[in-house]
């Protein structure tokens, strides 16, 4: 599995993940204040941004995360909403790859069971799914636009999101609906007990597709977590840059401690 990557700045090693249809552009401002204290290796998932070239099913958490471990020192692993998922999973997986973990509005599982009410209706990424097959670029910002529900700065987060998710060409679509069922079926919350890894769990106030409360659950059931609530929807690293870049700093700072 090829997986584009690119890498900026100088310091500890620091791996970002973006999450589903987007690319590691997105995280362009958090870059930037970031580079100042890192050396930041920026994943394209399989099937986005520079990684065009997708397999069916390449996508799978256990997979890429092998991939991205293959091609990166050990380091921190940073993950957003899908993301996040293949993040833990490394963590998991490679315990000595992964030295630190900052989840970010991610969570061990995203759709409602009857033992698990933090998170968003079990039918939304099967509905998304069917939207993105009748009608590719209009479901995709439907889409963009619950990850900004809730947001104080949703249009100016829709419009950032909506500026950054075809300017490396449009993502494939098998690899959207590989990880619309990823999102609808994974479920770690059981091995979270096994995490071995330091982890930050920063959760947004007003995400309406990740709960904070999924968070603070999973941050309290990981052996070193913490949790971090900000005043932000789904994409806090957009509009809270500083607040997440110092709270990353500040965690980085603990492991090396």
């Amino acid at each position: 599995m090829k997986i584009s990557l690119r890498t900026l700045g100088q310091g500890p090693d620091l791996v970002l993940i973006h999450g589903w249809a987007m690319h590691g552009g997105i995280f362009a401002p958090l870059s930037e204040r970031l580079a100042r204290r890192f050396r930041l290796h920026l994943v394209d998932l399989p099937g986005h941004g520079d990684s065009h070239d997708y397999v069916a099913g390449s996508l799978q958490p256990a997979a890429v995360a092998r991939a991205i471990v293959e091609a990166t020192p050990p380091a921190i692993w940073m993950g957003w909403s899908l993301g996040g998922l293949i993040a833990l999973r490394a963590a998991l997986d490679h315990p000595a790859h992964v030295h630190g973990l900052v989840e970010i509005a991610a969570s061990p599982r995203f759709v409602r069971a009857n033992d698990w009410p933090h998170a968003v209706p079990a039918t939304i990424f099967r509905e998304f799914g069917a939207g993105l097959v009748a009608a590719f670029r209009p479901a995709i910002e439907r889409f963009l636009a619950l990850e900004t529900l809730g947001s104080a700065n949703a249009q100016e987060e829709l419009r950032e999101l909506k500026a950054h998710v075809y300017e490396r060409g449009e993502p494939v679509e098998a690899a959207l609906l590989d990880g619309l069922a990823i999102l609808d079926h994974a479920d770690y919350r059981h091995e979270l007990a096994a995490l071995r890894a330091p982890s930050l769990w920063i959760a947004g106030r007003r995400d309406r597709l990740i709960p904070a409360a999924a968070m603070q659950w999973a941050a309290g059931q990981s052996a070193h977590g913490s949790f971090l609530e900000i005043s932000a929807g789904h994409a806090p690293f957009l509009s809270h840059v500083d607040e997440v870049a110092t709270a990353i700093e500040a965690f980085a700072e603990t492991l090396a401690a």
